[in-house]
């Protein structure tokens, strides 16, 4: 059988690794095993960030909706707000409401205002109040 010799092959997966990893510092970026252990770590923390990245928004736009609109009313909460969207079938997702609320309040206040009404009109047509 003949020899093999598989230099070549290694170097060139050695060289795509160490392109992906040479922004590293120190040994990170110089050290072949090193290198291979931190491209896996920093796959895993993209992979686990890209999901708390996506909560970490969320979060921050609800934020957003809940200090504009508990400007206007006191008594008057993000959920609820919420709650009364999705009963008047105003399917506006929260990403939409925060960048409404952080360009133009006066949007805000009209949706509020028109879910607020609508809520008074079905109550007396209820003939709760």
């Amino acid at each position: 059988m003949t020899r093999t010799k598989r230099g070549y092959a290694a170097r060139r997966r050695r060289t795509k690794v160490r392109s992906f990893v040479s922004s590293f510092r120190g040994a990170h970026s110089r050290l072949t095993r090193t290198i291979s252990q931190q491209e896996i770590r920093a796959m895993d923390s993209a992979h686990r960030d890209r999901g708390r990245q996506k909560r970490n928004f969320r979060r921050l736009w609800i934020t957003r909706i809940n200090a504009v609109i508990r400007e206007k009313g006191v008594s008057y909460s993000y959920s609820t707000f919420i709650h009364d969207l999705y009963k008047r079938q105003l399917f506006l997702n929260r990403k939409i409401l925060a960048q409404i609320a952080i360009s133009n309040k006066n949007s805000i206040y009209m949706i509020y205002n028109e879910i607020l009404k609508k809520l008074v009109d079905w109550k007396e047509s209820a003939g709760i109040i």
